[in-house]
């Protein structure tokens, strides 16, 4: 009972770190909880994908797809408060010009944004509407809704992952969330992959033998997205920081929607 309790304090401490979602202050805080927490991020990706599936179901039966992505885009961007879109637009213009390890650490500590943070964004957001569109043209129940819905458990799935594979890139001690400067540990990996899978298997079993090829698809094309970012992360930074953490969510959640939609082409 007493683990039980403990792991579902974690979730909350998940959800409290990754949206604007209210907690309890009952739930306490201690800084080795926020790490260990990372284990249900994908959790409360479940939450935020199924929030926008909601949107994008209502607001299809009053406006045309292409307001209604929108608006679930918006509710989604809203949800978390651009958490992880701010870490991509980090990362581009860190990662984006040819500058030393040093130099980009330092741009991406910079709050403004600049010409590669503004055109990774606007190019990563522009993809996933017309990803997203492209699903609703498809059918909405049984494949623009689950695949939103999977996309956002896989892609922060991902990086939990590069948080167990790679080290911090930055100084822990000035890092923004201090108990995520440090490695995840192989059971908070192996729970967080749990939990796409177990996504993975629902949403198979909900949909029949019809989403066996797209589920495939889309886990497929996020576990490349990991890959390169892992890649491309080690040669550039020696290891991730938070907003390379975000970048990969958000590009792992657009591979995934692009898998998908591959598949049903």
């Amino acid at each position: 009972m007493g683990l039980l309790v403990h792991e579902l304090r974690l979730a909350l401490v998940a959800l409290q770190f990754l949206t604007r979602v209210p907690v309890p202050r009952a739930i306490g805080f201690h800084p080795a909880w926020l790490q260990s927490s990372a284990r249900h991020f994908p959790l409360v990706g479940a939450g935020v994908g199924a929030a926008g599936a909601a949107v994008l179901a209502l607001a299809t039966q009053v406006w045309p797809a292409p307001v209604a992505v929108l608006l679930s885009m918006v509710a989604t961007v809203w949800l978390t408060g651009g958490f992880h879109e701010d870490g991509l637009a980090d990362t581009c213009d860190g990662l984006g010009g040819s500058v030393s390890r040093e130099r980009a650490l330092q741009i991406m500590k910079d709050s403004r944004v600049g010409s590669y943070g503004v055109l990774g964004l606007v190019g990563v957001l522009a993809l996933k509407a017309a990803a997203l569109h492209a699903l609703v043209s498809h059918g909405l129940a049984h494949t623009a809704l689950p695949a939103l819905l999977f996309a956002h458990v896989a892609s922060r799935s991902a990086a939990v992952l590069l948080l167990r594979a790679l080290p911090y890139a930055g100084d822990p001690e000035h890092a923004k969330a201090k108990p995520l400067a440090q490695r995840a540990s192989a059971a908070t990996a192996a729970v967080a992959l749990a939990w796409t899978l177990a996504s993975a298997a629902g949403l198979w079993a909900g949909l029949g033998r019809a989403a066996a090829l797209p589920l495939t698809a889309a886990l497929a094309a996020c576990t490349l997205s990991t890959l390169v970012c892992a890649r491309w992360f080690q040669r550039r930074l020696g290891g991730t920081t938070g907003d390379t953490l975000g970048a990969a969510q958000q590009l792992g959640e657009l591979a995934a929607l692009l898998g998908w939609l591959a598949a049903l082409r």
